[in-house]
This record gives structure tokens, sequence and C-alpha cells, in this order.
């Protein structure tokens, strides 16, 4: 539902100046919630026009006071627009705060996710990996395309990220996006970094992440059969180095462990002891 904004000029009777005139005040409203401060214009109650909520005349003074106001009007429709933008909760108390310039401006998710991946960017061919920036980069791209469908808005501040903001994100990630369980983990796991991040710089105070579980499903990554091992055992290859890659692997397949779940015993130690290693009898030895 689109909220309600007004913005009204009028003039504090009570607060006469020892010139005659009146302080100008400004209401402004959202949603039918008003915040009020004083613009620090006065005006003469002569040319004061408390229906329209501006100055009437051709004289300076009311040229003078229109053109302050409309000035004041602009910048908090601007400073009203762009919080629309950006968050999702849009009070008239933060719009006057801001526009008078007592409110530290909020950390945004997306501003955040960029400053950290510009900052490993920086960091690629160092300690990071232009794979490890591109993984960052889609998951930039997914928390963009997740805000605007959920919220409507271009960026969010990181105070609104709560248990629900992160359950939507993982919805949209598997309905919208169709990625599975293991890379939707994934992506919640990179933007825990970034949340990580603003904790530690005081940005917010309680991890959202405390009380969410992150899912990784188990997946069995198959095995190789007895006969797809043969063939590879039969390949003939180009150069030794390849010959050697090929015998290792080989070695590799009947000494590692069968099944992680159930199966202890070490079948290729079973093997070798027996002096049935295919392995021996292609190294030569």
């Amino acid at each position: 539902m689109k909220s309600t904004f007004r913005i009204l000029f009028y003039v504090k009777k009570d607060k006469k100046r020892a010139d005659g005139t009146y302080p100008i005040m400004c209401r402004i409203t959202i949603d039918g919630e008003p915040s009020r401060f004083n613009t620090k214009v006065n005006v003469n109650p002569t040319i004061w026009d408390a229906k329209a909520g501006i100055a009437i005349g051709k004289s300076n003074d009311a040229v003078e006071v229109n053109s302050l106001l409309n000035a004041i009007k602009t910048s908090i429709h601007n400073v009203y627009h762009d919080l629309q933008t950006k968050e999702n909760n849009v009070n008239a108390e933060r719009v006057k705060n801001i526009f008078l310039g007592i409110e530290v401006k909020h950390q945004t998710v997306l501003e955040l996710f960029q400053r950290h991946n510009e900052d490993v960017a920086k960091l690629v061919g160092i300690s990071k990996s232009k794979e490890t920036l591109q993984k960052y980069e889609v998951a930039y791209k997914r928390m963009a395309g997740f805000i605007k469908e959920y919220y409507n808005v271009s960026d969010i501040s990181l105070k609104e990220v709560n248990h629900m903001f992160l359950h939507n994100f993982e919805i949209y990630l598997m309905t919208s996006c169709g990625c599975k369980e293991n890379t939707t983990a994934k992506f919640l796991q990179r933007f825990r970094t970034i949340i990580i991040m603003a904790k530690n710089n005081g940005w917010i105070h309680i991890d959202p992440f405390a009380n969410f579980k992150i899912r990784f499903k188990k997946t069995d990554r198959g095995y190789l059969t007895q006969q797809e091992i043969d063939a590879i055992m039969q390949k003939k290859f180009a150069s030794e180095r390849l010959e050697r890659v090929r015998d290792i692997f080989i070695f590799s397949c009947y000494t590692g462990i069968e099944d992680k779940k159930r199966r202890k015993e070490n079948k290729g130690n079973r093997l070798i002891a027996s002096g049935k290693c295919p392995f021996l009898s292609l190294s030569g030895e």
C-alpha cells in the first residue's frame, strides 16, 4: 500500500517575536504520523495565509519567505523519495532527522556488499582468486534481485536484516533462482560474511544468523565401477606424465575408503597385502 506523505507550514502563534513576526513551523506527516520542527523562518502575520501555508503578496518579505519555504519543501521531498527507494519502512521522524542532519546515515546491504567485493577484487592474485571474486559478484546479484522482488526497493538498511529476511532470501534462491539446497546454503554463507563485517564494525549489534541454521544436504558423489576402473587402466596416453597421473589415480582408487558410512576396512590395503593391486603391475615393481 502506498504511504501518504504531506508537508504543511504553519505559524506558531504563541511565540511572537519582539519585531512582531512569528516563527514558521513545518509539519511532516507520513501515514498519519506527524513530526514537527522550526524552519527558522519568521513571517509577519499580516502577509501569512494560514490555509495555503504561504506568504501572500509581492513584497520582498513575501517573496523571500516563500522562496525559503519552497527550498525546504524540495529538500524534504528529496529525502523522502531517497528513503523510499532504499528502505522498506519510512517514517516522518526519520525524514525530519535526515533533513536536519542529526541522523547518521544507515549502512545498507548492497552498499556494504559492493564495498566487500571491491576489497576482494583488490586482493585477487594476492590472497584471493578470480573464482572467489566471481562467486561473491553472483551473490551480490542474487541479493539485489531478492531485495527488489520482495521489498520493491533498490537497497535496504542493514538494521532491517532479521530472521525473516534470511528466511525469505532462502525461499527466493530456491524458487525464483531455482537453486538447489547446497547452492542456496553457499549463497547464505557468503551473505553471512557481509553480516559479520557489519557486526564487527558496529553497524549492527544483533547477528540475524544467530538463530538461523544454514542447511547443507549430504550428497553421494557416487563411485567408479570395476569396469570403469579397468577402462582407465587400459587407456594409453601420449606422455609419460599422463601415464603417471593415471597410475596414481588407479592407486588411490584401490587404497581409498570405499564407503565412508559403513566400511572402515581399507580394500586397497587388502589388495596390496595379497599382491593383487593393479598399480603394482602397472609400475613394474
